[in-house]
């Protein structure tokens, strides 16, 4: 091979491994009516991460855990949150709803760093997103915000 082409070749596996390691790693996702079925059936703890207002405005997911991801601590009072509610266990089962799924993505990213080996973003959220129509367009349950 020329010194050319071998140039040529390194430089092409330095774009790629530079374009894969800015990529958002993008966790386990699960479509809402899966997500309803495995909190109902006990095999997940469904967290939804919205703000007060959101809660109020659309209600919950039925069966949700109320964590606003904007917590005093920050991050790191979220991840401690979220630990307490599953009883410390970081292989517990979690799903994270939003509105959309872009806040949960962000989430999930932060518990796995945390050590959570099981977090799933529900990417279509609360209203629909690319990733599906969303919790409420689909018709599952909602709960009136009882904490708001």
């Amino acid at each position: 091979m020329s010194v050319q082409r071998l140039t040529a070749a390194a430089a092409a596996a330095l774009i790629l491994l530079a374009i894969s390691a800015c990529s958002p790693d993008s966790g386990a996702t699960l479509a809402a009516p899966d997500a309803y079925a495995q909190a109902q059936a006990g095999q997940l703890t469904l967290i939804d991460i919205r703000r007060p207002d959101e809660w109020r405005q659309t209600g919950v997911a039925a069966g949700a855990l109320q964590i606003n991801m904007i917590h005093p601590q920050g991050a790191a009072g979220f991840v401690g949150q979220v630990a307490a509610e599953v009883g410390g266990d970081r292989n517990a089962p979690i799903g994270l709803i939003c509105r959309t799924g872009n806040r949960t993505t962000h989430m999930q990213q932060a518990l796995r760093k945390a050590g959570f080996t099981q977090v799933y973003n529900i990417d279509e959220g609360m209203v629909g997103s690319s990733a599906g129509p969303g919790w409420i367009a689909r018709g599952l349950p909602v709960e009136a915000c009882q904490r708001c």
